[in-house]
């Protein structure tokens, strides 16, 4: 069948996703895939026996469109435990197919024709295509290697009376950075004169390390009324493939989220929905993941002494940063590619992660693997 040509692409600059290119190209030169990030451990046997409980009990419709009660009144109870803001579970509170989703149905609830969304780059690649599908204006932030600091004077000064939005995510995919509460002090002085709304990609917000506190907006009652907080089980739970997440918001602006949400999704995997609700219900399964991760961040790290690579050790998310500046000059597209057909081990360029390309000798390697996948994959890199 022909495509008509006289159908246009409303994202022509968007192809297939790194991710996906570069898991295929692990799959066909049986690469260690370090690239897309997902585990390769099980989920709690406890989770799986839940989701099967409900499943027999009959729980198999609809969810309710906002999500079931349980699961919102445990995210409530949650984020009112961890960062002493109160959420009304019926009006503020919807249960998402994934964190995704949830930017999806923030940005497209609320961007308008010619709106501008102020991105920080390296960025989730999801931002900027949802931005553009709702007619408005993506506007860049690069942030640079090693550290990836925000200057808020300088993003005070991308502001114009057409600016929406603001994206904001921490712990940061791809540089496994975290804000702090300086930065959220100041994006609360450069938003309190408008009515911007802060979008908070917050999937991360249990994978933290070092001692590091987790600054979600909502520990900052002024950029709470005006925020959307997104978060994620699969992340938290390693459940990738389930697809479940949640996002937070003022009452007014919730209504306008479910409005979108209703019609994208509409109700969510319901069994899954009340094993997650009863699963919360013990702290320790969320609060103690970021001991596991850090773990494993440690064994691949460590793992690595004796390499060219650079590192700065993540602070947060599943991901680490390696800078190959000592081994090679190549871009860093092609030598992930290099790096996967010859060496059998596959990674994401973070130049990709700009809109325009930086390329700063960095490659992403995604650590919520098992030790010996991650002792194996170090020991070709520490070769190199």
């Amino acid at each position: 069948m022909k495509y008509p040509e006289s159908l246009s692409s409303k994202l022509p600059k968007v192809s297939t996703t790194i991710f996906t290119v570069m898991s295929q190209l692990a799959k066909e030169h049986n690469a260690i895939n370090l690239s897309q990030g997902f585990p390769d451990f099980p989920v709690a046997e406890s989770l799986v026996d839940k989701v099967y409980e409900y499943m027999k009990k009959g729980f198999n419709q609809y969810a309710p469109m906002q999500g079931e009660m349980a699961l919102r009144e445990a995210v409530a109870e949650k984020m009112e435990n961890m960062y002493s803001q109160p959420y009304n579970p019926d009006t503020e509170i919807t249960i998402t197919a994934g964190g995704t989703q949830a930017i999806f149905s923030a940005i497209t609830a609320l961007i308008k024709e010619e709106d501008e969304v102020i991105i920080f780059t390296p960025a989730y690649d999801c931002y900027a295509p949802t931005v553009e599908l709702s007619g408005g204006k993506a506007i860049y932030f690069p942030l640079r290697a090693p550290n990836y600091d925000i200057d808020w004077n300088e993003v005070k000064k991308l502001i114009t009376r057409r600016t929406r939005m603001i994206i904001i995510n921490t712990p940061h995919n791809p540089t496994g950075q975290v804000l702090s509460a300086g930065d959220m002090q100041q994006l609360e002085r450069i938003t309190k004169d408008n009515e911007i709304v802060i979008l908070s990609d917050e999937v991360y917000e249990h994978i933290i390390f070092d001692g590091y506190e987790h600054q979600s907006v909502a520990r900052y009652p002024k950029l709470a009324e005006r925020s959307f907080i997104v978060g994620s089980f699969g992340k938290t739970f390693h459940a990738t493939g389930w697809k479940v997440g949640y996002c937070a918001a003022p009452e007014n602006l919730m209504k306008e989220f479910r409005k979108v949400h209703q019609y994208n999704v509409f109700a969510v995997n319901r069994p899954v929905q009340l094993a997650l609700a009863d699963h919360l219900k013990d702290p320790s399964n969320y609060l103690e993941v970021s001991e596991m991760y850090q773990e494993k961040r440690n064994v691949f790290v460590s793992s690595l002494k004796g390499s060219r690579f650079k590192i700065n050790r993540s602070a947060g998310t599943y991901f680490q940063l390696l800078d190959y500046s000592e081994i090679t000059d190549e871009k860093d597209t092609d030598f992930s590619v290099r790096l996967t057909k010859e060496h059998g081990v596959a990674s994401i360029p973070v130049s990709v992660f700009y809109n325009n390309p930086v390329h700063d000798n960095m490659l992403r390697f995604c650590f919520a693997k098992e030790e010996e996948t991650l002792k194996r994959a170090a020991e070709i890199l520490v070769k190199l």
